[in-house]
């Protein structure tokens, strides 16, 4: 564990409250709250004294139903040879499988950059995270994906929409991984936590709607980012029947069952749908189309890829510096707070997270000037 990095959203955290009129860029939640329903479902519970004893370990059937009437609607997915297990998030879901699937000494393939609790947990499980880059768009490159590729490989992990990046990865090439997964006898672990926040002519597509996709796909989910819910903790996994036995250790061991408030929240925006997250999309894009308009500023110093999801972008700024340095100048000195590149595995070369997900529009941008404004001096203190 000591060799673990540390996350790096305390850190960021730390300096914050240390400068309390900062504004923050970093950590990636949307701004809006959860919807109505769930949060009338959550206020009814407790009144039934069954509803304070374990529920059962894969979820709430009520909700489970819920969840494979989205997957079979929104995913195009058959869930003919799966199962689905709630899980307490995605992270959650994500160590699941990690536990369901490897050994110690197994190697998990990560495209970089990548998110960086998935690493730690590859770590924590006692794997080895192998890194395959990712093009100068932040596009899978198959070719370093196959070349990572050993015998004591046991999955490749994608994220699309992407996290760090905001890159959305397109509907050939997520096939082709998932093709080369199943001739490769490893697991395509899919995490689709993002899956509602698009923009443009940006188009989802889940791995587990492919033909003969079942038994080798582990797609992941979250209800927090969509719903606007992320303390409550609560997402969901679809894993192959030949896992299901180990997913359920995993969950029974390290949770027993997610909480079953959080449960209830989950049928009431299961409930009310997507097309929750649809309403507020148009104010997310009309901020990340402002932001790209402010962030224009930085192209003599920086690279800014325009990327078509999530809520974030990933710059690299074109100056000697190291990114974590960067990262508290601008807390303490600019007032506005990103995250550093190499929390997500890019060491060489500084590059910085920016997340406009979180703030109402006029704050977003204010962030972003400030921002701006402190890349521009600092890269000038390097100018020759």
């Amino acid at each position: 564990m000591a060799e673990i990095q540390a996350p790096i959203i305390p850190v960021v955290a730390d300096w914050l409250r240390q400068c309390p009129a900062a504004i923050s860029l970093g950590q990636g939640v949307a701004f809006y709250g959860p919807p109505e329903e769930a949060l009338a479902r959550a206020g009814r519970f407790g009144q039934n004294a069954d509803e304070h004893k374990y529920g059962p370990v894969q979820g709430q059937p009520q909700l489970l139903a819920l969840i494979r009437a989205k997957l079979a609607a929104e995913n195009g997915m058959d869930l003919t040879g799966r199962q689905v297990v709630v899980t307490a998030g995605a992270n959650m879901a994500f160590l699941n499988a990690l536990f369901a699937i490897t050994d110690p000494a197994d190697e998990v393939i990560l495209p970089s950059p990548y998110y960086f609790n998935q690493e730690m947990a590859v770590r924590m499980v006692g794997c080895e995270p192998v890194l395959a880059p990712t093009d100068d768009d932040y596009q899978l490159r198959l070719d370093a994906i196959r070349a990572a590729i050993t015998p004591r490989t046991r999955a490749v992990v994608t994220i699309s929409p992407n996290n760090p990046t905001g890159a959305v990865y397109g509907e050939s090439a997520l096939a082709e991984v998932n093709a080369l997964c199943r001739e490769r006898g490893i697991y395509h672990i899919c995490d689709e936590a993002y899956e509602n926040f698009l923009y443009g002519q940006a188009r989802h597509f889940s791995p587990g709607s492919l033909p003969d996709s079942a038994g080798h796909t582990i797609s992941l989910y979250s209800l927090s980012k969509a719903y606007g819910f992320a303390s409550w903790r609560i997402g969901y996994m679809v894993v192959p029947d030949h896992l299901y036995s180990a997913v359920l250790k995993a969950q029974d061991t390290n949770l027993i069952c997610a909480s079953r408030i959080a449960q209830e929240a989950a049928i009431g925006a299961l409930q009310t749908g997507s097309a929750y997250c649809r309403e507020h999309l148009a104010t997310l894009a009309g901020v990340r189309r402002a932001v790209l308009d402010e962030l224009q500023a930085l192209r003599g110093c920086c690279a800014i890829p325009a990327t078509d999801g999530a809520f974030y972008f990933l710059l690299k700024l074109n100056a000697p510096l190291e990114a974590m340095v960067v990262a508290e100048r601008l807390v303490r000195e600019y007032g506005v707070a990103v995250i550093p590149g190499n929390a997500f595995g890019w060491e060489e070369g500084c590059y910085l997270r920016l997340s406009y997900g979180a703030l109402q529009p006029d704050t977003a941008v204010e962030g972003v000037r400030r921002l701006v404004n402190g890349l521009l001096r600092l890269s000038g203190e390097h100018s020759p």
